[in-house]
């Protein structure tokens, strides 16, 4: 299969782009969609990305939460993105930290941003082209697992912008396109469109 007949994704991370991150969101009552995610991500679904969660969930590790209680919320969030039109949500979550509460989920392992494995992962399993797919996240992390990752495209959603010395470590061909709001996401996407 050559990259013309692979699929482009969005690659989302979870807490603080899809939902607000109040640490540890381990239920659907303290899941607060980010407003403008539904928007974001259907812009991307019309010029043909899948959209995919990639998201470390040290909460597992740390004895917050279980992968029960993980796979519980993340099929009522999906159920919301398909209210809105999104239906295909795909989700690949880190369980593990190398400092993890639960001994089966302490390791330093290749799923956890910023380690490119679950993109890795994501993109065997969808037949992804990886160069011509993006990624929106909220966390240095998120970047450097999408420039690992062979992706191109990243959007740093934070008020803050990358240090000099954090671009620094991007590959030259990394483009990383700093934005405050999902309406600033959605007026640079636009561009590129």
């Amino acid at each position: 299969m050559n990259s013309s007949d692979k699929q482009r994704a969005l690659f989302l991370d979870r807490d603080g782009v899809i939902n607000a991150d109040h640490g540890y969101v381990g239920t659907y009552k303290d899941f607060h969609f980010i407003e403008g995610i539904f928007d974001v991500v259907l812009f991307f679904q019309s010029m043909g990305y899948l959209p995919i969660v990639v998201t470390n969930q040290s909460g597992i590790a740390r004895g917050f939460y279980t992968e029960t209680d993980f796979d519980v919320l993340m099929d009522q969030v999906k159920k919301d993105f398909s209210a809105n039109g999104i239906h295909s949500l795909p989700v690949y979550y880190c369980p593990h930290h190398p400092e993890a509460k639960i001994p089966q989920y302490a390791m330093t392992c290749v799923c956890r941003k910023p380690a490119p494995g679950m993109l890795l992962n994501a993109a065997q399993d969808w037949h992804i082209d990886l160069a011509s797919s993006v990624l929106i996240g909220d966390s240095w992390r998120d970047i450097q697992a999408a420039d690992a990752a062979g992706i191109k495209q990243s959007y740093f959603l934070s008020k803050n912008t990358a240090t000099r010395e954090q671009s620094s470590l991007l590959s030259q061909h990394h483009k990383v396109t700093s934005v405050s709001s999902f309406s600033a996401l959605l007026a640079a996407a636009s561009r590129y469109a």
